[in-house]
């Protein structure tokens, strides 16, 4: 797929928010392992890319966290990417029904005290796949998804877990 690393970070912070009930709003890490074909996997992209975010100059830096904040995204440690969830996000229940982000759509949701599945179909890139978070407790979650597109198989695994209430200069996700 020809989908930018800083792309691909961003729509998977929006997908990985997702989750089937009460979670706690604030501060999440997100540590996500992606094979997509081509590319190397997605925790050693964004591990390397920070390292690169090091060597910029202040202000080159300052404007590209500002940017990624902007979007309710920062850099974590080792590869990891911090999102902020708003309490009303946190107990929202219907993130999937209906949504799009960017050129995807996820159709056929489905909903369990502790888990939300459904399907992905995108169109620039064409691909489509499957979905499913996994809720551990109000502090962790697992997402797993699976694409496919003429480029070849996507996989992605994240793992989320809360780190504070307070989100510090970081605003919600998708505000």
């Amino acid at each position: 797929m020809k989908t930018p690393i800083f792309a691909v970070l961003l729509a998977l912070a929006g997908v990985s928010t997702v989750h089937a009930a009460d979670i706690k709003p604030g501060l999440w890490e997100f540590r996500s392992q992606m094979n997509m074909p081509g590319q190397p996997d997605m925790a050693a992209q964004m591990a390397r890319m920070q390292e690169e975010m090091k060597k910029l100059p202040p202000e080159t830096r300052r404007m590209m966290e500002q940017q990624m904040a902007a979007r309710g995204v920062a850099p974590g440690d080792g590869g990891a990417i911090k999102v902020c969830i708003s309490p009303e996000d946190a107990k929202r229940t219907d993130l999937y029904t209906g949504r799009r982000d960017g050129n995807c759509r996820y159709t056929d949701v489905s909903q369990t005290a502790n888990s939300v599945k459904g399907k992905v179909v995108c169109t620039d890139p064409k691909a489509s796949g499957e979905f499913e978070a996994l809720l551990e407790s109000p502090t962790r979650f697992r997402t797993k998804m699976n694409m496919q597109s003429a480029q070849g198989s996507m996989k992605s695994d994240t793992d989320a877990r809360w780190l504070a209430a307070d989100c510090g200069n970081l605003r919600p996700a998708g505000q």
